[in-house]
């Protein structure tokens, strides 16, 4: 219904490309073969000259929504985002069933680069989609495109992941190419905080291969200085300028004592994603009472999160978070900790405090 004389035909992430010949405007396109192959089935196509007006949120996304909120999930991403409004709507429809699932906006689209800093506003998290975005837009841009969308969403505190192809040799090979090692790196290097496997764990030869040899390119970037202490700044016009303030002050008091841990304590995340987009190189501990927000942290770059309801007095529950960590091997004695949250504690308001301690 949609395609015009002359638009492209992309399948599987745009291995196979078709030219539009005609189309009978209802049930049959005439295309010529300009990149032909193999097409397997439940392969993606994209539509890169074609406006079309097809709903971010289909009536099978609907459906799938209502599995996730009834089995736990914690994160939903939402396919082929376009504007703010198509977050906000499946938003909408999340808060009428009183759920607390994040929402993902998948960025695969050009025209979601036009609203990308209003989309990461209202997202819980950003994925780039690479895929289907460098079939849509000149794959020449997308190494600067990738870098643009995880410095925003590091300003905005906002969890960012890069996926698609990160190790797509792999799907067939033992090992990866060096171009997919230094891709992986330069994702974490550039500030990710997670990265997505695809068609290597799902139809690939050797999905426990490619997670282990991924694990270890982390593992090792993470032992240098490139990724750590972004030097943000509070807005001083946002609505949570003070409790920024802390987690970034916080930040900058860790790095200068070398501290081993900022210990942050939370019910909606917020402290959790803040202090995590200043990359600290102590650990971040969070301890909240609201399950559901638990494993949604894990997410969130450098975030290790505990469920914890005994929160009678700021000093008390200081020193019971800290006992736990200890009790857990995490904590040992006289290593210096950041704590940082509300005063008082039991109105569960955005973090107001920061207090350095030493572990005894």
């Amino acid at each position: 219904k949609e395609v015009e004389t002359g638009d492209s035909i992309l399948i599987d992430d745009g291995k196979i490309e078709l030219r539009v010949l005609s189309t009978n405007r209802k049930d049959k396109i005439r295309a010529k073969v300009i990149s032909g192959g193999k097409i397997s089935s439940n392969k993606g196509v994209n539509l890169p000259d074609t406006k079309t007006s097809i709903p971010s949120l289909t009536k099978k996304d609907g459906k799938d929504l209502r599995f996730a909120i009834e089995h736990g999930a914690n994160w939903i991403a939402l396919s082929f985002v376009r504007s703010p409004k198509d977050v906000i709507e499946l938003k909408e429809i999340l808060g009428k069933k009183n759920s607390y699932l994040k929402v993902m906006a998948k960025i695969e689209k050009p025209e979601a680069l036009k609203e990308l800093e209003e989309i990461i506003k209202v997202s819980d998290g950003i994925m780039i989609a690479r895929g289907d975005l460098a079939v849509e837009v000149q794959q020449e841009r997308m190494p600067l495109i990738q870098k643009d969308i995880i410095a925003r969403c590091i300003k905005y505190a906002k969890p960012v992941v890069v996926a698609t192809q990160m190790m797509d040799s792999m799907i067939e090979n033992p090992n990866p190419t060096r171009a997919e090692i230094t891709d992986v790196a330069n994702a974490v290097i550039d500030g990710a905080d997670a990265v997505m496997l695809s068609g290597e764990t799902s139809i690939g030869k050797h999905p426990i291969r490619v997670i282990q040899i991924m694990e270890k390119i982390l593992t090792n970037i993470e032992q240098t200085d490139l990724i750590y202490d972004k030097e943000l700044k509070a807005h001083s016009k946002s609505t949570s300028f003070v409790s920024d303030t802390i987690c970034y002050n916080a930040a900058r008091i860790s790095s200068e004592l070398e501290a081993a841990a900022i210990i942050g304590m939370t019910f909606s995340g917020y402290t959790a994603f803040m202090l995590s987009s200043y990359r600290p190189k102590a650990e971040i501990y969070i301890f909240t009472e609201n399950r559901d927000l638990l494993n949604s942290l894990s997410l969130c770059w450098g975030v290790r999160a505990f469920y914890y309801n005994k929160f009678v007095g700021t000093d008390t529950s200081i020193q019971d978070v800290i006992r736990i960590l200890k009790k857990n091997n995490l904590l040992k004695p006289k290593e210096l900790v950041v704590n940082i949250g509300s005063m008082p504690i039991s109105h569960r308001g955005r973090a107001n405090m920061v207090k350095v301690t030493m572990v005894s």
